[in-house]
């Protein structure tokens, strides 16, 4: 892993396979994105390499010519102050290769998987999120113990752990399987305490609006600005980990509960995916979803179908959408902002910085949940203040007057409530 215990900076060989029929990213693109995720952990690009081939070699990725070719330039011909500290590749890396790799090398060889676990362990905050690091970093390393078994008998070894006739190797391997057990149990009581805090939300039907998109869109910026959240915002891939969930209130008085979301990246591994589930039901459980898009990257395309992506994974594609176009200030090209105008849903052009386009985004945001609720009119005795309360404060009342006792009101409500209010509805009770 990238080391930030000490005061020297790690420095980086960013390494790339270029092969045919990978994905429209080139490898040039690809290395840029792998530069970005490796200075969010700490570390200073020496150099960018690439190998043209048709497929991965099984023993070393690349050619075992060209991974001597790199050693010898970065490592073992350079002085001290020039050598390279880690070499990182762009693709997920057998431990077999992993292992070949390090012995040509003489230093750390991590893979893409290995670099954003580290991040992931650097930004993680709570309990929940360092629980889910911790399972998603074990659930790698099990396949890797024979590389990996030294370290992890100091970390895991000591007095008792040997038993009859096993060797350390074993020790490490049937511990890691019993934490894996226990952070499996421990995480399922995160989730169902999740649960609960949303049946609370669902209690007073307040909409929940999941902010999603690519990592370092914009999102943490744009809860803070609408919220005064005080989220961590840096310019760093992966700056969110754990949701964080803010009450905003719309000029039409409806409260909504706003909540900002773990950035979504391509080629996530899938069991990153999977021990973050719980970081991703707020995707999953909202009402509406806020895609924050950083228009001026130049692969925006590329990044709005990664999280389109994962949002079918996570069967969500079909949820309602308004797309924040974020960062246009950056923007000079107008036929880029038309385009993404015309091709991603109830496109709103912002600035979450500057916090401009706010009140479009939000007008924008109340159409996508008015058809949630109901128009009804009321005539509540007065003395019921407790329902009179609840409409105002799950609904949206439109208007309001007192006449014989009773209080008459024209309001849009959710349908959970529909049943309880029918014995005082004075309209047809159709809605409309």
């Amino acid at each position: 892993m990238i080391d930030t215990t000490t005061q020297l900076q790690e420095r980086v060989l960013l390494v790339e396979l270029e092969r045919h029929g990978r994905d429209r990213w080139q490898a040039s693109d690809s290395l840029d994105e792998l530069a970005e995720l490796a200075r969010s952990a700490g570390a200073v690009i020496v150099d960018r390499a690439t190998q043209k081939l048709a497929d991965p070699t099984p023993a070393h990725f690349i050619g075992r010519g060209k991974a001597e070719e790199l050693a010898a330039k970065y490592v073992s011909g350079v002085s001290d102050a020039e050598r390279v500290t880690s070499v990182v590749f762009d693709d997920d890396l057998s431990p077999a290769q992993a292992g070949n790799l390090q012995e040509i090398f003489g230093c750390k060889v991590l893979d893409r998987t290995e670099l954003i676990l580290d991040i992931f362990a650097q930004r993680a905050r709570t309990r929940e999120g360092k629980l889910q690091i911790e399972l998603a970093q074990l659930q790698y390393m099990l396949p890797r113990l024979t590389r990996l078994w030294t370290h992890l008998s100091r970390q895991y070894g000591g007095i008792g752990s040997r038993g009859p006739g096993e060797t350390q190797l074993e020790v490490d391997r049937r511990r890691i399987e019993e934490r894996i057990r226990r952070l499996r149990a421990e995480i399922a009581e995160v989730r169902k305490h999740r649960a609960v805090m949303r049946s609370g939300r669902r209690r007073h039907e307040w909409p929940i609006v999941a902010i999603i998109g690519y990592t370092n869109a914009g999102k943490s910026t744009l809860l803070n600005a609408l919220t005064d959240a005080h989220v961590a915002a840096e310019n760093k891939l992966f700056a969110t980990l754990d949701p964080t969930t803010r009450r905003l209130r719309l000029a039409n008085n409806r409260n909504v509960l706003l909540t900002d979301t773990v950035g979504f990246l391509r080629r996530l591994p899938h069991h990153l995916v999977d021990s973050f589930y719980a970081t991703l039901d707020e995707v999953v459980e909202a009402d509406v979803l806020i895609h924050v898009v950083d228009a001026s990257h130049p692969q925006v395309f590329d990044q709005i179908a990664a999280v389109n992506q994962v949002l079918q994974e996570l069967k969500a594609g079909e949820k309602s959408t308004v797309t924040a176009l974020n960062k246009t200030d950056r923007v000079e090209n107008s036929t880029l902002l038309d385009r993404l105008s015309r091709e991603t849903p109830n496109a709103v052009a912002i600035s979450a910085l500057k916090k401009t386009g706010f009140d479009v985004l939000l007008s924008e945001l109340s159409i996508q949940l008015t058809p949630k609720h109901e128009f009804v009119r009321l005539a509540i005795p007065t003395h019921q203040t407790a329902l009179v309360a609840r409409v105002h404060r799950d609904g949206q009342v439109l208007q309001k007057k007192f006449v014989d006792g009773c209080c008459e009101l024209d309001a849009k409500v959710p349908p959970s409530m529909l049943a309880e209010l029918q014995p005082y509805r004075r309209d047809d009770g159709a809605g409309r």
